[in-house]
C-alpha cells in the first residue's frame, strides 16, 4: 500500500527540526567550552551524534527509488531512522539535564 500524499514531505520537515533543535541545545549546552569534558559529556554527545546520524538520513532514505513504484519499504525505514533519532536527541538532552 503507497504512502499518503505528503508523507515525505511532512517526514523530512519533520526530521529536519528534530535536528535543528538538537544543533540549538548543542550549542546551548557548551559543547564549545574550554573546560575538561567528562565521561558523560562524551556520552551526551555520542547520543546526540548518533541522532543527528540518523535525521539527517531521513529525506535520503524516504525519497530512495523502489522497485515498483507503489511500493513503501524506503518510507518505512525512514520512519524508524526518524524516530531513532528523535529518541537519541531527546535522550541526550535529558541525559544533559540529568548528570
Amino acid at each position: 500500500m503507497p504512502s499518503p500524499t505528503g508523507s515525505v514531505v511532512a517526514l523530512s520537515s519533520a526530521a529536519s527540526t528534530v535536528f535543528s533543535i538538537g544543533i540549538v541545545f548543542l550549542g546551548y549546552w557548551g559543547v564549545h567550552e574550554d573546560s575538561r569534558w567528562a565521561v558523560s559529556h562524551v556520552f551526551v554527545v555520542g547520543f546526540a551524534l548518533a541522532g543527528f546520524a540518523c535525521l539527517g538520513l531521513v529525506p535520503w532514505m524516504a525519497t530512495s527509488p523502489v522497485e515498483p513504484d507503489t511500493s513503501d519499504v524506503k518510507i518505512r525505514v525512514a520512519r524508524k531512522m526518524f524516530i531513532a533519532g528523535m529518541a537519541a536527541v531527546w535522550f541526550a538532552i535529558a541525559l544533559s539535564i540529568i548528570v
